[in-house]
């Protein structure tokens, strides 16, 4: 993080636009219970979204659902959300971020009901899920803008892959789903998350194999993981983008992470000492 309020955020966006890397800033939190508090966040929001219009920043915005209300009631936490992407530049997508499985179905109906009334909305899956594969041949005709990740939550053998090569293999998958011709005619935009190497290079060796220019292929990490390997994908001639989180729930939420999958120690133990 370059700090807790939405000014250091979006500082740190700049900067990473002088390297032609573009940015994605969520506001920390979830699993909001009190209505008064979605409909802050959502007015914080809103606030952001009037800064990046203001000063034509390569700056979009992910949210999650259960920080508008989902907990709370739908239709509450739809009209939140509405807000938001009518407030969003037309150009620019306002991302859903996909959160614990149980969240998934809610997510993506919320997801293709508003994908049905505006063009300019997006949403993350998970690789790990095996469920992924299936929401995708169901979103890539709707011309969907996705965020594939592999999944940071700790969900049972019975709907995750609990091994780190089978979520290799889905995601690398996954990934070339929303590439092939039939994703590209629909208008997919495909955003591949992920900070591992070796897939960096499967995927891009397979788009290279596919006639896929460089420009057409956009990469997203998380901010201060792996910023040589952005610059590099910058200077390359492929798409950047960097998530960026802030806000003063940061240690309950990063707590949360580690403590929900073990695994998230070890990703950020080798990426800080690299």
């Amino acid at each position: 993080m370059p700090g807790e309020t939405v000014e250091e955020a979006l500082a740190a966006a700049c900067e990473l636009a002088k390297n032609n890397i573009g940015s994605v800033l969520t506001h920390l939190g979830e699993n909001i219970a009190d209505r008064a508090e979605a409909e802050s966040v959502a007015r914080h929001y809103l606030d952001v979204l009037d800064k990046i219009r203001a000063g034509n920043l390569r700056v979009e915005i992910s949210v999650k659902l259960t920080q508008l209300g989902l907990d709370l009631d739908r239709e509450f936490c739809f009209a939140n959300l509405a807000r938001l992407i009518e407030q969003c530049p037309p150009e620019k997508t306002l991302w859903i971020d996909m959160e614990q499985s149980p969240y998934v179905d809610a997510t993506l109906a919320l997801y293709r009901r508003a994908r049905k009334a505006y063009r300019n909305v997006g949403v993350c899956v998970q690789a790990y899920l095996y469920r992924t594969e299936r929401d995708l041949e169901s979103l890539i005709p709707l011309g969907a803008a996705v965020r594939l990740v592999k999944g940071a939550y700790n969900e049972p053998s019975e709907i995750a892959f609990p091994k780190k090569a089978d979520v290799d293999e889905s995601f690398y998958r996954l990934a070339t789903m929303l590439l092939n011709p039939d994703a590209r005619r629909a208008g997919v935009r495909a955003a591949i998350a992920t900070h591992d190497g070796t897939l960096i290079q499967r995927i891009k060796g397979w788009a290279a194999s596919q006639g896929i220019a460089k420009s057409k292929l956009e990469f997203q990490m998380l901010y201060g993981i792996q910023r040589a390997q952005q610059l590099r994908l910058a200077q390359a001639g492929y798409r950047a983008a960097v998530l960026i989180s802030y806000g003063t729930f940061w240690f309950p939420w990063f707590m949360r992470r580690l403590a929900e999958r073990p695994a998230n120690v070890l990703f950020l133990a080798r990426n800080l000492l690299s």
